[in-house]
Formats: structure tokens, C-alpha cells, sequence
């Protein structure tokens, strides 16, 4: 930038402007989680136990170092620190608590009543296995009925690794929502590297991005063509490994050996290679 002084008060302020232009907005840390500990932090995190699936998955999520368990070293791929590995196992005939019938297991995580926040940034660092109807999400979610509550959808992938999809969710505008985007990776590029996905949240717009790239951004006017904008309550994270079901099906059609899951990802899933890596998850908002 080339700054002519007109006198030494002009000048100071050009460079003040300038500064205050250059400089990012200071952050407070709401939430942070590496991933770095031996075990999960539950004081921060509950894992969901449940068979009672809702979109036709084909998993049943467990409490077990199976399907949910922190790496370090070789493991974590990359991850300096240690990840959170969240994992698919083929288990055929596992009953749940619903007395349902389930041949996979995964992985799901949230924190509710431990860390929810309204507006602000929510991002992590991932990378996962491509294949179809491997169905991994990023994700927030309101208290209360859904979709009433709200749902805000960072990253979502039903196994085809060049895209992903952001996606809102609410009163009126839910199930296959008219908020949606899929954002096409550039081409050597997939979901099976690192990627930051993240979300940023204000009162008026939600702005979503992968590695600072913006790939989707909903205004407020654009929630309420359809319906209440259920985006002004606190939210708590989601993180989940689902398999199959009506998402992945609706988008690969594929019927069998299981709805939405392909024979080769029933083989990768036998082969212990459907995995979900989280570096870490961080919540910040825009210091006063």
C-alpha cells in the first residue's frame, strides 16, 4: 500500500486504517479439544449408545474401543498430537438395546450439556476413508424436537471422496433441504486428506468453509423464505461415523448387499479400513 502524508495526523491515520484492515478480528476459545489425552475426555464429550437409527443406517453406535478410540504416532496419520479415530466393524448380528438387528458398529460423539454455544466459529481438523455409504458428519444440533431446534451441517460425505456437502436444517426446510450445497474438491484433492472444515455463525448468516476456502453462505433472508431461522439457540457438536441408510442411498441407489453400502465398502469395512481421523474441534467467537 503506498501512503502519501499530507501531515503527520494524515498520515497516522492511514497507517492506523491500515493496520486495523491487515489485522484479524481477536478471538476468544470457547472450546478445544486435541485429541492428545490417552482416553477420551468425557467431561467433555458422551458417547452416544444407540440401535434406534432414524435415516435407515445400517450401524449401531457402541461405547467401545472398537469403534472410538484416541491414536498417537503411525496411527493418527498425521496428526502431531494424536486423533480421535472413529471406526466401522462389521459385526453381523449384533443386537442392540432396541433389540434390533445391526452387522455393523461405529462410532458417535457429542457434547451436549458439556459445551453448547450460540454463534461463533466451529471448526476441525479431518480426513476419512472414501467409499459408498461411508457417511461421516460435522455437525451441530439445538435441544429440543428437531428440526424445530435447528441443525447445522459443516461436512457431510456419503463415501464419494471429491465432494462434500453443507447443509441447515429447521422448521419447514429439512430432510432434503433446499439449504444444501456440495462443493466439488479441486481435482487431486479428496476427502481422505486433512481438510479444517468449519462454519461461521452470527446472528444474520452462516458461512461455511474448508480450509478458509468459502464454500456455502446462507443468509438469514434466505432461512426464513422457508421458515423460522432456527439458528439464534445454543448448539452442541456432533461428531458420528454413520453407514448406509437414506442419505448415501438416496445418492449412490444402491439396494444391496446393504441399503446404501457398497460391496466394496463392505469389504473395506471387514478389512478394518473405514476409518474417521479428527485432529482436534474448536469453538471460538469474536472477543468484545
Amino acid at each position: 500500500m503506498k501512503i502519501i502524508c499530507i501531515s503527520a495526523v494524515t498520515c497516522l491515520l492511514f497507517v492506523s486504517f491500515a493496520k486495523a484492515q491487515q489485522s484479524p478480528p481477536k478471538t476468544d476459545t470457547v472450546f478445544f479439544e486435541d485429541f492428545n489425552e490417552n482416553t477420551l475426555d468425557r467431561t467433555k464429550w458422551n458417547v452416544e449408545i444407540t440401535g434406534n437409527t432414524v435415516n435407515d443406517e445400517q450401524q449401531a453406535y457402541v461405547d467401545s474401543a472398537c469403534t472410538l478410540t484416541l491414536v498417537k504416532g503411525a496411527d493418527a496419520e498425521g496428526a502431531l498430537n494424536g486423533a480421535l479415530l472413529l471406526k466401522a466393524v462389521y459385526h453381523p448380528g449384533y443386537i442392540s438395546k432396541e433389540n434390533k438387528k445391526y452387522d455393523f458398529l461405529s462410532g458417535r460423539i457429542n457434547t451436549q450439556h458439556k459445551m453448547e454455544f450460540t454463534y461463533g466459529t466451529a471448526s476441525a481438523r479431518m480426513k476419512m476413508t472414501g467409499g459408498a455409504g461411508l457417511w461421516p458428519a460435522f455437525w451441530a444440533l439445538g435441544n429440543g424436537k428437531w428440526p424445530d431446534c435447528g441443525e447445522i451441517d459443516m461436512m457431510e460425505t456419503v463415501g464419494d471422496p471429491t465432494w462434500f456437502s453443507n447443509a441447515l436444517h429447521g422448521p419447514n426446510y429439512f430432510g432434503n433441504t433446499p439449504l444444501a450445497y456440495r462443493y466439488h474438491f479441486p481435482s487431486e484433492t479428496d476427502v481422505s486428506q486433512w481438510h479444517v472444515y468449519s462454519v461461521d455463525w452470527s446472528a444474520n448468516s452462516l458461512i461455511f468453509k474448508v480450509d478458509g476456502i468459502v464454500t456455502y453462505t446462507v443468509t438469514r433472508a434466505m432461512v426464513e423464505h422457508y421458515g423460522r431461522y432456527a439458528f439464534d439457540n445454543a448448539k452442541f457438536i456432533i461428531l458420528n461415523f454413520a453407514l448406509g441408510g437414506g442419505y448415501p442411498g438416496g445418492v449412490n441407489k444402491i439396494k444391496a448387499p446393504y441399503y446404501g453400502i457398497s460391496q466394496s465398502t463392505v469389504d473395506t469395512i471387514k478389512a478394518g479400513q473405514a476409518k474417521v481421523l479428527v485432529d482436534w474441534v474448536l469453538v471460538t467467537k469474536n472477543a468484545n
